[in-house]
């Protein structure tokens, strides 16, 4: 596991739409992989892709290290379930505002009111980048992508 953005697959994300992605959003450039993570914010909403609900634990994950940095502390995913028995991963700052989601969607619970998967602390390193990529770079990013299939 990359120690910097926690994930093995160094070319994993984008998911979805990878080109469109990679040419027309902000990306953290992780400084140990060079993996890419989406951490454009939406002007009108203010949200970023990591304050969204996710499918899987694993999915979460893509995204935690942006939370991170964004935030500038380490943040945590936490298994929220709803009165459906749906679940879903999210990723919260800390507890507090776990418990004010919780307090605006009656209808989802945590059981373990802890995090499922977190960092002990929160760091930064030297060759992270944040920006926008160049053209090259997106088709090197995906060719190696493509190769990791």
């Amino acid at each position: 596991m990359c120690k910097e953005c926690y994930i093995d697959n160094s070319r994993i994300t984008p998911l979805l739409n990878p080109v469109d992605c990679l040419s027309h959003h902000t990306q953290y450039i992780c400084g140990t992989c060079g993996r890419c993570i989406c951490i454009e914010r939406d002007l009108r909403r203010g949200l970023q892709r990591w304050n969204f609900p996710f499918q899987s634990l694993e999915q979460a994950k893509l995204y935690l290290r942006t939370a991170d940095v964004a935030m500038k502390k380490s943040c945590g995913i936490y298994e929220i379930k709803s009165s459906r028995g749906r679940i879903s991963y999210k990723i919260f700052p800390g507890e507090e505002e776990l418990q004010s989601y919780l307090k605006k969607n009656r209808n989802k619970i945590c059981e373990a009111m802890s995090p499922v998967f977190s960092v002990k602390e929160y760091r930064e390193y030297p060759f992270t980048q944040v920006r926008r990529l160049t053209h090259e770079e997106i088709e090197r990013y995906m060719q190696e992508k493509n190769r990791q299939k």
